[in-house]
């Protein structure tokens, strides 16, 4: 499953935190992004 996560904030970050650690998802992107979600 790939994700589209729009917005580059906390609330973003932590979503995306806990989206992958869903292993059906292969693939996150994140629209702007930011530093901390790069990481």
């Amino acid at each position: 499953m790939k994700i589209m996560v729009i917005g580059g904030g906390g609330r973003e970050h932590a979503l995306i935190r806990k989206i992958k650690e869903n292993p059906d998802v292969e693939k996150i992107y994140a629209l702007p992004g930011n530093g901390g979600i790069a990481a």
